[in-house]
């Protein structure tokens, strides 16, 4: 059996290896390493992807995130509701823009962000909504959708785990994540679903005038060459990185689709186990791309369970050990315990299994029965 990663990157490479190499060996020939032609194509090639207006690429997910932000316009003060549960890049870009963080809790089936819990907390200083797709799986978009043109909000998705997942409205529509709200914003580091070989990161929009203003703080606020319209940052995708994006994108709903036949097999290994609730996914898994695939730990030592498999040679992670309301940089005094209850259950119970699109079934094999060995 070979080695389990907990990402194969050299493995799913090897697949690629030929393409990659010429691509990467011509553009260096062509010297045109800042806005070449392949981040225009790789533009165009996933707005066509994800049938959005506009695609403007940036240098990271983080990066993202801050500027679609800083293109609404908002003051100083003005909240910005989003998830306790995730990654604290989320929050990060609210709290360094002045603005106030507003964490809410999460749904515990699929671990999005309650939309029950943003109704609750929406204020006179509400004006965003940034809901996060969690692990590769689609927030229920409807019905924040609904709540923010009721409330007059502006949402910006983070789409940084779930590219290439689809949203099926009640009316049958289907879209893809990143394109459902007023912006949205992905990272290509090198793990995820589609990952550059560095760091990298787009945002979306079908809004014209947010897409100009993307466009121009992108770019230290140019759209002429030392003429500075807006206050911007300097935040570009590498051209190098943006031909192997460009390729990989061909290659993404095949990637996304090998991770959902690794966690079919993954369920119908841990199926009804006592201990262990496995990942949710809504109707096909159309809404799912299994960025992570993440377990519930039931009556039993999570964290011992991660040395059981460290033991084994099986790497695992645990995303995320601390809700951000107790991260020493987010505390606030408006956060109560009891707005909390599921983050702060599922923070203690939850583990990520190896998830990547060269998992082998002697590999899914292994991984189960050790997992299921722990618990005797």
């Amino acid at each position: 059996m070979k080695k389990i990663e907990m990402v194969d990157l050299q493995g799913q490479y090897q697949q690629i290896e030929a393409q990659v190499n010429q691509s990467v060996l011509e553009t260096i020939a062509a010297t045109k390493f800042i806005n070449g032609p392949q981040v225009k194509s790789f533009q165009e090639n996933l707005e066509n992807y994800l049938n959005v207006k506009h695609v403007i690429p940036c240098a990271n997910g983080t990066d993202a995130l801050q500027i679609a932000l800083m293109a609404l316009g908002l003051q100083q003060g003005d909240e910005v509701i989003t998830s306790d549960f995730t990654f604290a890049a989320t929050v990060e870009v609210i709290s360094l823009l002045g603005l106030t963080p507003v964490l809410v809790d999460v749904d515990p089936k699929t671990y999005n962000i309650d939309v029950s819990a943003i109704e609750r907390v929406i204020g006179p200083k509400t004006k965003a909504i940034i809901p996060v797709h969690l692990f590769g799986q689609a927030a229920d978009m409807e019905e924040i959708l609904a709540l923010a043109e009721k409330n007059n909000l502006y949402v910006v998705e983070d789409n940084a785990q779930s590219i290439g997942a689809n949203y099926t409205f009640s009316d049958g529509t289907k879209k893809k994540t990143g394109a459902l709200g007023h912006m949205g914003t992905t990272s290509f580091f090198p793990s995820k679903n589609l990952g550059a070989y560095g760091d990298g990161g787009a945002i979306f929009t079908n809004d014209d005038d947010l897409a100009h203003s993307l466009r121009g703080m992108v770019n230290h606020g140019m759209y002429i060459r030392y003429h500075h319209d807006v206050v911007g940052v300097n935040s570009r995708l590498d051209t190098l990185q943006a031909a192997i994006l460009d390729i990989k994108l061909n290659y993404l709903d095949f990637y996304n689709e090998s991770r959902k036949a690794a966690a079919l097999k993954y369920n119908q290994r841990l199926a009804d186990h006592p201990n262990l609730v496995t990942p949710f996914r809504k109707g096909d898994c159309d809404s799912h791309v299994f960025h992570q695939y993440t377990l519930r730990v039931l009556d039993a030592d999570r964290d011992a369970l991660v040395k059981h498999l460290n033991d084994n040679e099986i790497p695992c992670g645990v995303y995320y050990p601390i809700p951000l309301h107790l991260q020493k940089a987010y505390t606030s005094k408006r956060y109560k315990a009891e707005d909390f209850g599921v983050t702060m259950q599922i923070v203690n119970e939850v583990i990520s299994l190896p998830m990547h699109t060269e998992l082998a079934d002697d590999q899914i094999d292994f991984i189960t029965d050790t997992v299921k060995s722990f618990f005797g």
